[in-house]
């Protein structure tokens, strides 16, 4: 990528922006055109539409001529006073990394004490401060919807945030911590290793876990693959590891499918899941109302 980030690029833009609009100066004087003669008739250029409309050469407004070059002169103001010319930031100094940083300090500074003042209190407690929870609501809305969706439902390979099944743990500690610091789950490819038909009665001991449809005598033989590859994550009895991340298969939730196909998919594929951090960008006190926004959801459930 360092060539599209060179030295190189800000000169060719900033080269390119000037010449085009000396190019647009001169074609404009070039095609001005004289004032006519009196008593000259203006002719055709050879352009013609719908039969006879003509295109003539009489010169351009005056008026307009003159909008158009106050319009360049601006544009050229406009690059030297602010960024645009490439690289370079302008004469004010202005640049939008400088201007929403003092917005978010203008906000933090109005709005932090909202945040501010349920910091200390417990989120199992909070949870009953319909005031925190809806500020915790509307954060939410803010930050969460595109992965999880505006009801929090989720979608295939992001979490249903409303139940009670959470793959690192759904506690308010551990709800924090997810959203602070961020979460990468790994579920490695194992076709190469199981093969076709090792990945199928994998597939099956799995749904016979979650009490689903099999083959009895396939879901028999998956219950060996299941014992020397997938048990040190998912555990013996497939409830899984929430320190891991490892999902709990025996319930009937599925964060990319429970089909046979999904599941044989995840088994021989593997699947990735990122969750990114937040701490540097909300801050201790928003994610604290987020979790507690998100605890309440599912703890009807529990």
């Amino acid at each position: 990528m360092t060539e599209f980030t060179s030295a190189f690029w800000g000169w060719f833009i900033a080269v390119t922006t000037v010449v085009s609009i000396a190019a647009l100066i001169v074609f404009a004087r070039q095609n001005a055109g004289a004032k006519k003669r009196k008593g000259e008739t203006a002719k055709s250029v050879g352009h013609v539409w719908d039969e006879d409309l003509h295109e003539l050469n009489n010169p351009l407004p005056r008026w307009w001529l003159n909008l158009f070059y106050i319009t360049l002169v601006w544009g050229l103001v406009y690059l030297l006073l602010y960024p645009g010319l490439g690289a370079t930031r302008g004469y004010l100094g202005w640049s939008q990394e400088a201007r929403y940083q003092g917005e978010t300090r203008a906000a933090e500074a109005r709005y932090g004490p909202l945040y501010e003042q349920y910091l200390n209190t417990p989120v199992a407690d909070l949870i009953a401060n319909e005031h925190a929870t809806r500020l915790g609501q509307s954060l939410y809305a803010t930050y969460c919807t595109t992965c999880h969706g505006s009801d929090a439902r989720g979608a295939r390979g992001y979490p249903n945030l409303r139940d009670a099944d959470w793959l690192w743990g759904g506690e308010p500690e551990q709800i924090i911590a997810s959203i602070q610091y961020g979460r990468q789950g790994v579920m490695p490819p194992w076709g190469a290793v199981l093969g076709e038909q090792g990945v199928f009665e994998a597939a099956e001991y799995v749904r016979a876990l979650a009490n689903l449809s099999v083959d009895e005598q396939a879901a028999a033989r998956g219950k060996q693959v299941y014992t020397q590859y997938c048990q040190v994550c998912h555990g013996a009895d497939g409830r899984g590891v929430k320190a891991l991340g490892a999902p709990d298969l025996n319930d009937d939730i599925w964060l990319y499918g429970g089909s046979r196909k999904k599941i044989m998919e995840s088994i021989a594929l593997g699947r990735r899941g990122v969750m990114p951090p937040h701490d540097e960008f909300l801050g201790a006190a928003k994610i604290h109302l987020l979790a507690t926004y998100l605890y309440s959801l599912s703890a009807a459930r529990r």
